[in-house]
């Protein structure tokens, strides 16, 4: 669904505007926050059964994180590029999730492999609330001035720090037995 989401918003169709809860956007926005919440919600159905039915595996451990990443990071990169994210705050979750995934490949190669923690969902999903609402610019809380979308982000900001901290502090091993 990536290249789906980044096609809707990146190619100019030229869809005109739509009103939500009485905020005014450009109809690719609402189309590709849409199209993101769906892909969200269907790697979290992904997830739940794979656990309900006892399908887990060592590469959905890893591809599954992975993938949120890369949606997530689409994402936020889209943002920036409509100047609807600060660019300094994408910059600390995408490197961040690219250090967590150095450490993954690391601890891979020792023969180990890293699911998520709860802190990690929690940051997940404090991230794909705040590009939700920054999709849809702020849609309803702009009508109601509240900057919901923004404080949103500056929470999935403090999540993704505190979740990579935790990271690499419970993993801080590796590094003592590393050549």
């Amino acid at each position: 669904m990536i290249p789906l989401f980044l096609v809707i918003m990146l190619v100019d169709f030229n869809w005109g505007n739509v009103t939500v809860f009485g905020t005014t956007m450009p109809a690719a926005h609402f189309w590709g926050a849409m199209l993101f919440i769906l892909a969200s919600t269907t790697d979290w159905i992904d997830g739940y059964y794979a656990r309900k039915l006892n399908l887990v595996t060592n590469l959905g451990k890893f591809l599954d994180p992975l993938a949120d990443k890369l949606l997530v990071s689409a994402a936020l990169i889209v943002l920036v590029d409509f100047n609807l994210a600060a660019s300094w705050i994408v910059i600390i979750i995408i490197s961040r999730e690219f250090a967590v995934t150095g450490l993954r490949l690391i601890l891979a190669g020792e023969g180990e492999v890293v699911a998520a923690n709860m802190l990690g969902k929690i940051k997940t999903w404090a991230q794909i609330i705040a590009i939700a609402a920054l999709l849809l610019h702020n849609a309803p809380f702009e009508s109601l001035g509240i900057p919901f979308a923004d404080i949103a982000l500056w929470v999935a900001a403090f999540f993704t720090i505190w979740s990579g901290w935790d990271y690499f502090y419970l993993n801080r091993g590796v590094f003592k037995h590393s050549k």
